[in-house]
């Protein structure tokens, strides 16, 4: 990408002294990114030649590193045109020279999402991330973490279908329904994942409807090799299921918070609600990915209609947050 000639915006940014926090981000990622795999992952599945005679397709390496922005700063189609048209720092990552070339529209970023969703690249993103991570030194083989967050849905009717997406559905927390919309209840999609209890990485990841009980993906959060599983109170009975009998794992699942609360005053009690806090530590791992999930990457709420496309969506996501995480190592010089 070097040679290219600068656009008056991109001189101004390319000469200022100080660097923005966007631009120090988004040189991280240039370098913990594991951009040939991924190319080479997709390659394949690339158009060689513009449809019917047309413009030649955009380089692969520029529709990846916008792929990626799109979940880095949490950006729709549109949005994601515009952006790339506004801001020069993202202009330079896609590596797209401002006078001489043109600019991937919404339809063409559309067309990419679409190319992985189709081939359910989304998921072996991931993988590719993690035996990038795995040849750093970082095998997630240690005990697992288990859990689950909510992502909300857009309960409107006001779409091309005239109704909400029916893959979708609500589900209750605690005594309160999650994200209340107009009709007073909630709507969405949870995430699954199966976290490392050393690192803090992700190595397993599940979508489904927010009514589908905690419980019931758990055993396809597992690797097959951890020796210790731990999990909220949500899993409570976990060790009882037919797909964990005779698996040599020891679960440690918090105690329901009813009955810690009622623990009486004895030195038995008492080391009960010292092993609970024990417990308690080593799950806050897995708030890491999530809140990078959902504060540093905005996903909150899904804009993708059907299962499919948002568990594409979610491998990606989840293979990016690794990587954040996992940046200050993967930044070391080898």
């Amino acid at each position: 990408m070097g040679g290219k000639q600068l656009g008056f915006g991109d001189y101004e940014q390319s000469t200022a002294k100080k660097q923005t926090k966007r631009e120090k981000f988004l040189a991280e990622m240039e370098q913990v990114v594991p951009w040939q795999p991924l190319i080479d992952l997709i390659e394949p599945f690339y158009p060689k030649k513009g449809s019917k005679g047309g413009r030649p397709p955009f380089p692969l390496d520029t529709m990846l590193r916008i792929h990626l922005m799109q979940h880095w700063y949490s950006l729709s189609d549109p949005a994601m045109e515009d952006a790339l048209i506004e801001v020069p720092t993202m202009r330079r990552f896609a590596g797209i020279d401002w006078i001489s070339e043109r600019i991937p529209d919404e339809t063409t970023i559309l067309a990419f999402r679409h190319l992985l969703e189709k081939h359910d690249l989304g998921q072996q993103i991931f993988e590719t991330v993690k035996a990038h991570l795995k040849a750093r030194g970082m095998a997630m083989k240690q005990g697992t973490i288990i859990d689950a967050t909510l992502i909300a849905a857009p309960s409107s009717t006001k779409n091309k279908q005239g109704e909400r997406d029916p893959e979708m559905h609500q589900t209750k927390k605690g005594n309160q329904w999650f994200h209340r919309c107009a009709e007073g209840f909630a709507y969405g999609m949870k995430v699954h994942i199966g976290v490392d209890a050393a690192s803090g990485l992700i190595h397993s990841v599940q979508t489904t409807s927010a009514n589908v009980h905690d419980l019931t993906p758990a055993p396809e959060l597992l690797h097959g090799e951890e020796t210790l599983v731990y999990a909220d109170a949500g899993y409570q009975g976990i060790d009882k299921r037919q797909e964990m009998e005779g698996k040599p794992i020891e679960f440690r699942v918090a105690m329901r918070p009813g009955k810690r609360r009622v623990l009486r005053e004895t030195s038995e009690s008492r080391l009960l609600d010292l092993i609970e806090t024990g417990k308690a530590h080593i799950r806050a791992k897995v708030e890491h990915p999530f809140r990078v999930i959902k504060q540093q990457f905005g996903f909150q709420k899904t804009r993708l209609r059907g299962m499919a496309k948002n568990r594409c969506k979610v491998h990606v996501i989840a293979a990016l947050t690794n990587l954040y995480l996992a940046r200050r190592v993967l930044l070391e010089p080898i």
